[in-house]
């Protein structure tokens, strides 16, 4: 499976997970022990936002804090989904591919932006799901395509802070577990943990 294709499933199983938050659920503790559902969603919802113009060549600089805060508004499902849809266009524009993005971590190739994105929205909807007692599957194609990534990442992630020491997992473990190890997540986590 291609980047785009995998990137395009992230997005679309990470707005399925939100479309499943009942409205008593948004305040209910996720794997991310600092946030709540709300905050999880406006997180991700912030970040597929920023890539918006981000990929269309723009600096954070010049994005400025106009991304800062709340995000969701009054519908989170409906910002979920829009934000998704603009995310994606703004991913397969043509060319899109072949640029540099330039991120506060200083230029980067739009692939391995979109590969960052990828895992967010894979690792993050599982927080979703498990949060609200969805189906916690990912798909597996997508799944494979961020865990081929993050395998040559995982180091400088540690280093800098960026994931929680990997959480030990049985050798026969699935690669969704295995992925969702590596990012330091219990992949039995439940909310009453």
């Amino acid at each position: 499976m291609d980047l785009l294709e995998a990137y395009r499933r992230s997005l679309a199983e990470f707005v399925d997970r939100v479309d499943q938050v009942e409205p008593g659920q948004w305040s209910d503790p996720t794997p991310c022990s600092d946030w709540d559902v709300r905050t999880l969603v406006n997180h991700v919802v912030s970040e597929g936002r920023w890539s918006v113009p981000l990929l269309a060549g723009r600096t954070v600089d010049e994005v400025g804090d106009r991304l800062d805060g709340d995000q969701l508004g009054d519908d989170p499902i409906a910002a979920a989904r829009e934000t998704a849809a603009q995310a994606e266009i703004a991913a397969t524009h043509p060319g899109t591919l072949d640029r540099a993005v330039h991120l506060s971590a200083g230029e980067t190739p739009a692939t391995e932006y979109l590969q960052q994105l990828l895992a967010e929205h894979l690792v993050h909807g599982w927080d979703v799901a498990v949060a609200i007692g969805a189906q916690p599957r990912l798909d597996p194609d997508a799944v494979h395509v961020a865990a081929r990534w993050f395998a040559g990442q995982i180091d400088d992630y540690r280093r800098d802070n960026l994931v929680q020491t990997g959480v030990r997992v049985p050798d026969d473990a699935d690669e969704q577990d295995r992925l969702l190890a590596a990012f330091g997540r219990d992949p039995d986590w439940t909310p009453g943990d």
